[in-house]
Protein backbone atom coordinates (compact mmCIF):
# COMPACT_ATOMS: atom_id res chain seq x y z
CA UNK A 1 0.00 0.00 0.00
CA UNK A 2 1.43 3.39 -0.71
CA UNK A 3 1.55 5.61 1.65
CA UNK A 4 0.41 8.72 1.31
CA UNK A 5 2.82 11.80 1.59
CA UNK A 6 1.90 14.57 4.71
CA UNK A 7 0.32 18.44 3.37
CA UNK A 8 2.76 20.54 2.72
CA UNK A 9 2.69 23.21 6.22
CA UNK A 10 1.34 26.61 5.65
CA UNK A 11 3.86 29.49 5.48
CA UNK A 12 4.10 30.71 9.00
CA UNK A 13 2.35 33.83 9.20
CA UNK A 14 -0.28 32.10 7.89
CA UNK A 15 -0.19 29.27 10.09
CA UNK A 16 0.29 31.86 13.64
CA UNK A 17 -2.62 33.91 12.03
CA UNK A 18 -5.13 30.63 11.75
CA UNK A 19 -4.07 29.90 15.45
CA UNK A 20 -4.32 32.61 16.67
CA UNK A 21 -7.75 33.07 15.52
CA UNK A 22 -8.81 29.59 16.47
CA UNK A 23 -7.77 31.09 20.25
CA UNK A 24 -9.86 33.53 20.36
CA UNK A 25 -12.73 31.55 18.81
CA UNK A 26 -12.55 29.41 22.07
CA UNK A 27 -11.64 32.32 24.35
CA UNK A 28 -15.19 33.76 22.96
CA UNK A 29 -16.93 30.49 23.59
CA UNK A 30 -16.30 30.65 27.12
CA UNK A 31 -17.48 34.32 27.35
CA UNK A 32 -20.50 33.48 25.79
CA UNK A 33 -20.98 30.55 27.78
CA UNK A 34 -21.07 32.58 31.10
CA UNK A 35 -23.56 34.75 29.84
CA UNK A 36 -25.96 31.93 28.86
CA UNK A 37 -25.20 30.65 32.20
CA UNK A 38 -26.35 34.26 33.72
CA UNK A 39 -29.00 34.40 32.03
CA UNK A 40 -30.21 30.74 33.21
CA UNK A 41 -28.94 28.35 30.99
CA UNK A 42 -27.73 24.85 32.62
CA UNK A 43 -24.21 23.53 31.98
CA UNK A 44 -25.38 20.42 31.07
CA UNK A 45 -27.37 22.31 28.35
CA UNK A 46 -24.69 23.90 26.86
CA UNK A 47 -22.18 21.05 26.92
CA UNK A 48 -25.14 18.87 24.59
CA UNK A 49 -25.12 21.90 22.15
CA UNK A 50 -21.87 22.12 21.68
CA UNK A 51 -21.24 18.12 21.43
CA UNK A 52 -24.27 17.92 19.35
CA UNK A 53 -23.23 20.67 16.49
CA UNK A 54 -19.41 19.75 16.45
CA UNK A 55 -20.51 15.23 16.37
CA UNK A 56 -23.13 16.41 13.39
CA UNK A 57 -20.20 18.04 11.33
CA UNK A 58 -17.61 15.53 12.62
CA UNK A 59 -19.70 12.54 11.51
CA UNK A 60 -20.12 13.97 7.90
CA UNK A 61 -16.45 14.52 7.73
CA UNK A 62 -15.79 10.81 8.31
CA UNK A 63 -17.95 9.38 6.26
CA UNK A 64 -17.19 11.64 3.13
CA UNK A 65 -13.87 10.04 3.99
CA UNK A 66 -14.91 6.88 4.06
CA UNK A 67 -13.06 6.17 7.30
CA UNK A 68 -13.57 2.69 9.46
CA UNK A 69 -14.92 3.04 12.82
CA UNK A 70 -12.65 -0.05 13.74
CA UNK A 71 -9.92 0.47 16.66
CA UNK A 72 -7.24 -1.75 17.21
CA UNK A 73 -7.51 -4.38 19.87
CA UNK A 74 -7.79 -3.65 23.23
CA UNK A 75 -8.13 0.13 22.69
CA UNK A 76 -12.06 0.65 23.29
CA UNK A 77 -11.53 0.59 26.75
CA UNK A 78 -9.33 3.56 26.46
CA UNK A 79 -11.44 5.43 24.41
CA UNK A 80 -14.31 5.09 26.57
CA UNK A 81 -12.12 6.71 29.59
CA UNK A 82 -10.90 9.29 26.99
CA UNK A 83 -14.40 10.43 26.65
CA UNK A 84 -15.26 10.04 29.83
CA UNK A 85 -12.19 12.45 31.17
CA UNK A 86 -13.08 15.19 28.43
CA UNK A 87 -16.51 14.91 29.29
CA UNK A 88 -16.10 15.44 33.17
CA UNK A 89 -13.28 18.27 31.98
CA UNK A 90 -16.24 20.02 29.83
CA UNK A 91 -18.88 19.58 32.81
CA UNK A 92 -15.63 21.29 35.05
CA UNK A 93 -14.30 24.10 32.90
CA UNK A 94 -18.07 25.09 32.50
CA UNK A 95 -18.89 25.03 36.14
CA UNK A 96 -15.85 26.52 36.80
CA UNK A 97 -17.20 29.71 34.35
CA UNK A 98 -20.12 29.87 36.07
CA UNK A 99 -18.78 30.76 39.38
CA UNK A 100 -15.76 32.84 39.12
CA UNK A 101 -14.23 35.42 36.21
CA UNK A 102 -13.78 33.53 32.43
CA UNK A 103 -10.21 34.41 32.44
CA UNK A 104 -9.42 32.94 36.22
CA UNK A 105 -10.86 29.79 35.58
CA UNK A 106 -8.82 29.96 31.80
CA UNK A 107 -5.78 30.61 33.30
CA UNK A 108 -6.15 27.85 36.29
CA UNK A 109 -7.31 25.41 33.80
CA UNK A 110 -4.03 25.90 31.45
CA UNK A 111 -1.86 24.83 33.91
CA UNK A 112 -2.52 20.98 32.51
CA UNK A 113 1.28 20.79 31.07
CA UNK A 114 2.51 20.88 34.58
CA UNK A 115 -0.13 17.86 35.52
CA UNK A 116 1.00 16.23 32.01
CA UNK A 117 4.33 16.22 32.87
CA UNK A 118 4.35 15.19 36.54
CA UNK A 119 1.59 12.42 35.32
CA UNK A 120 3.99 11.06 32.62
CA UNK A 121 6.85 10.56 35.38
CA UNK A 122 4.80 9.33 38.02
CA UNK A 123 4.03 6.49 35.27
CA UNK A 124 7.55 5.58 34.25
CA UNK A 125 8.38 8.54 31.73
CA UNK A 126 11.20 10.87 31.69
CA UNK A 127 11.39 12.97 35.23
CA UNK A 128 11.12 16.46 34.62
CA UNK A 129 14.42 18.20 33.37
CA UNK A 130 15.86 21.43 35.60
CA UNK A 131 14.36 23.61 33.24
CA UNK A 132 11.23 22.17 33.24
CA UNK A 133 10.93 22.32 36.98
CA UNK A 134 11.93 25.78 36.61
CA UNK A 135 8.82 26.80 34.16
CA UNK A 136 6.93 24.82 36.53
CA UNK A 137 7.77 26.87 39.40
CA UNK A 138 7.79 30.41 37.64
CA UNK A 139 3.83 29.17 36.46
CA UNK A 140 2.77 28.45 39.93
CA UNK A 141 4.09 31.51 41.33
CA UNK A 142 2.23 33.53 38.87
CA UNK A 143 -0.54 31.87 39.86
CA UNK A 144 -0.65 32.41 43.71
CA UNK A 145 -0.89 35.99 42.27
CA UNK A 146 -3.77 35.14 39.52
CA UNK A 147 -5.79 33.53 42.67
CA UNK A 148 -4.79 37.02 44.41
CA UNK A 149 -3.42 35.11 47.77
CA UNK A 150 -1.40 38.23 48.72
CA UNK A 151 -4.28 40.54 48.70
CA UNK A 152 -6.67 38.25 50.33
CA UNK A 153 -4.09 37.54 52.75
CA UNK A 154 -3.42 40.97 53.65
CA UNK A 155 -7.24 41.66 53.88
CA UNK A 156 -7.70 39.08 55.92
CA UNK A 157 -11.49 38.50 54.40
CA UNK A 158 -12.68 35.28 53.98
CA UNK A 159 -13.27 33.23 50.88
CA UNK A 160 -16.78 32.33 49.58
CA UNK A 161 -17.40 29.22 48.64
CA UNK A 162 -18.01 30.16 45.23
CA UNK A 163 -14.93 31.09 44.93
CA UNK A 164 -13.15 28.49 46.33
CA UNK A 165 -15.59 25.82 44.15
CA UNK A 166 -15.18 27.45 40.88
CA UNK A 167 -11.10 27.33 41.25
CA UNK A 168 -10.94 23.67 42.48
CA UNK A 169 -13.40 22.81 39.26
CA UNK A 170 -10.82 24.57 36.98
CA UNK A 171 -8.04 22.76 38.77
CA UNK A 172 -9.89 19.50 38.31
CA UNK A 173 -10.57 20.30 34.61
CA UNK A 174 -6.87 20.68 34.28
CA UNK A 175 -6.24 17.84 36.30
CA UNK A 176 -8.21 15.43 33.57
CA UNK A 177 -7.37 17.06 30.77
CA UNK A 178 -3.49 16.27 31.76
CA UNK A 179 -4.81 12.08 32.22
CA UNK A 180 -6.96 12.70 28.97
CA UNK A 181 -3.49 13.96 26.66
CA UNK A 182 -1.94 10.93 28.27
CA UNK A 183 -4.23 8.25 27.10
CA UNK A 184 -3.97 9.71 23.76
CA UNK A 185 0.06 9.72 23.48
CA UNK A 186 0.47 6.56 25.49
CA UNK A 187 -2.60 4.21 24.79
CA UNK A 188 -4.26 5.79 21.54
CA UNK A 189 -1.78 7.09 19.21
CA UNK A 190 -2.38 4.46 16.67
CA UNK A 191 -6.02 5.66 16.27
CA UNK A 192 -6.63 8.20 13.45
CA UNK A 193 -7.23 11.63 14.53
CA UNK A 194 -10.48 11.88 12.97
CA UNK A 195 -12.34 8.99 14.26
CA UNK A 196 -10.88 9.25 17.67
CA UNK A 197 -12.01 13.03 17.46
CA UNK A 198 -15.46 11.36 16.76
CA UNK A 199 -15.69 8.86 19.00
CA UNK A 200 -14.85 10.83 21.84
CA UNK A 201 -17.21 14.04 20.82
CA UNK A 202 -19.95 10.99 20.77
CA UNK A 203 -19.10 9.84 24.25
CA UNK A 204 -18.97 13.11 25.27
CA UNK A 205 -22.75 13.66 23.91
CA UNK A 206 -24.56 10.39 25.29
CA UNK A 207 -22.75 10.93 28.82
CA UNK A 208 -24.90 14.80 29.27
CA UNK A 209 -27.60 13.11 27.84
CA UNK A 210 -27.26 10.02 30.60
CA UNK A 211 -26.81 12.46 33.04
CA UNK A 212 -29.56 14.87 31.78
CA UNK A 213 -31.48 12.11 31.74
CA UNK A 214 -30.96 10.72 35.22
CA UNK A 215 -31.05 14.31 36.92
CA UNK A 216 -27.43 13.93 38.09
CA UNK A 217 -26.98 17.49 37.93
CA UNK A 218 -30.02 19.46 38.73
CA UNK A 219 -30.95 22.42 37.13
CA UNK A 220 -28.48 21.06 34.30
CA UNK A 221 -30.55 21.69 31.54
CA UNK A 222 -32.43 24.74 32.51
CA UNK A 223 -33.43 26.57 29.03
CA UNK A 224 -32.15 30.63 29.22
CA UNK A 225 -34.67 32.86 30.52
CA UNK A 226 -34.45 35.48 27.76
CA UNK A 227 -32.87 35.99 24.01
CA UNK A 228 -29.53 36.95 25.06
CA UNK A 229 -29.52 33.31 26.72
CA UNK A 230 -29.86 31.54 23.33
CA UNK A 231 -27.93 34.02 21.55
CA UNK A 232 -25.08 32.88 23.70
CA UNK A 233 -25.53 29.45 23.43
CA UNK A 234 -26.14 29.73 19.71
CA UNK A 235 -22.74 31.71 19.57
CA UNK A 236 -20.63 29.30 22.13
CA UNK A 237 -22.00 26.40 19.34
CA UNK A 238 -21.18 28.41 16.16
CA UNK A 239 -17.42 29.39 17.87
CA UNK A 240 -16.21 26.20 19.55
CA UNK A 241 -17.24 24.52 16.36
CA UNK A 242 -15.77 25.97 14.26
CA UNK A 243 -12.49 26.44 16.27
CA UNK A 244 -12.87 22.74 16.56
CA UNK A 245 -13.52 21.83 13.29
CA UNK A 246 -10.75 24.45 11.95
CA UNK A 247 -7.85 23.04 13.40
CA UNK A 248 -9.27 19.09 13.32
CA UNK A 249 -8.65 20.07 9.45
CA UNK A 250 -5.61 21.80 9.75
CA UNK A 251 -3.78 20.53 12.30
CA UNK A 252 -1.66 18.75 9.33
CA UNK A 253 -0.48 21.54 8.28
CA UNK A 254 0.20 24.08 11.20
CA UNK A 255 3.46 22.70 11.98
CA UNK A 256 2.22 22.90 15.90
CA UNK A 257 5.66 21.41 17.24
CA UNK A 258 6.70 24.76 16.34
CA UNK A 259 3.33 26.72 16.49
CA UNK A 260 1.69 25.45 19.37
CA UNK A 261 2.15 27.83 22.05
CA UNK A 262 0.91 30.21 20.14
CA UNK A 263 -2.75 29.29 21.14
CA UNK A 264 -1.73 30.55 24.55
CA UNK A 265 -3.70 33.49 23.26
CA UNK A 266 -6.52 32.22 24.62
CA UNK A 267 -6.48 33.23 28.80
CA UNK A 268 -5.57 36.51 27.24
CA UNK A 269 -8.10 37.05 24.42
CA UNK A 270 -10.55 35.49 27.32
CA UNK A 271 -9.52 38.31 29.91
CA UNK A 272 -10.13 41.34 26.93
CA UNK A 273 -13.52 39.80 26.46
CA UNK A 274 -14.49 39.22 29.77
CA UNK A 275 -14.11 42.95 30.02
CA UNK A 276 -16.03 44.17 27.60
CA UNK A 277 -18.97 41.42 27.98
CA UNK A 278 -18.95 40.77 31.21
CA UNK A 279 -17.40 43.76 32.85
CA UNK A 280 -15.17 41.63 34.54
CA UNK A 281 -11.55 42.91 35.46
CA UNK A 282 -8.74 41.44 37.24
CA UNK A 283 -6.53 43.17 39.63
CA UNK A 284 -3.23 44.83 37.70
CA UNK A 285 -1.59 42.01 40.27
CA UNK A 286 -3.95 39.44 39.34
CA UNK A 287 -3.24 40.57 35.29
CA UNK A 288 0.49 40.50 36.05
CA UNK A 289 0.64 36.92 37.57
CA UNK A 290 -1.99 35.99 34.34
CA UNK A 291 1.18 37.16 31.86
CA UNK A 292 3.40 35.27 33.83
CA UNK A 293 1.44 32.15 33.96
CA UNK A 294 0.80 32.50 29.95
CA UNK A 295 4.59 32.87 29.83
CA UNK A 296 5.47 30.25 31.51
CA UNK A 297 3.52 27.67 29.62
CA UNK A 298 4.04 28.96 26.38
CA UNK A 299 8.05 28.41 27.26
CA UNK A 300 6.87 24.95 28.97
CA UNK A 301 5.36 23.97 25.67
CA UNK A 302 7.79 25.12 23.06
CA UNK A 303 9.65 22.99 20.99
CA UNK A 304 11.91 23.64 18.16
CA UNK A 305 10.72 22.07 15.09
CA UNK A 306 10.86 18.80 14.53
CA UNK A 307 8.96 16.10 12.83
CA UNK A 308 6.55 15.07 16.41
CA UNK A 309 2.98 14.17 16.02
CA UNK A 310 0.78 16.89 18.01
CA UNK A 311 -2.48 15.42 18.35
CA UNK A 312 -5.58 16.07 21.53
CA UNK A 313 -7.84 13.49 22.57
CA UNK A 314 -10.17 15.52 19.47
CA UNK A 315 -7.33 16.00 16.87
CA UNK A 316 -6.86 19.37 18.18
CA UNK A 317 -4.66 21.20 20.62
CA UNK A 318 -6.90 22.68 22.56
CA UNK A 319 -9.33 21.30 25.45
CA UNK A 320 -12.97 21.06 24.87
Amino acid sequence: MTRLSAPPPFPRHIAVLILLCMGCAFAGNHVAARVAFDDGAGVLLAILMRSGGTLLVLAGLVVWQRQSLRLPPGAWRWQLLLGLLITAQSLCLYSAVARVPVALALLVANVFPILLALLTWALGGPRPTARTATLMGLILLGLVFVLDVPGRLAANSSVGPEWLLGVALAFCAASVFAGALWITDHKLSPVRGSVRSLLTIFIVFSSVNLAGLTGALPGGLNLPATDTGWWALATLVVLYGTGFIVLFISVPRLDMPRNAPVMNIEPLATLLMGWIVLDQMLSAGQVIGGAIVVTGIVLLTYRKAAPVRAETPEGSTRSV
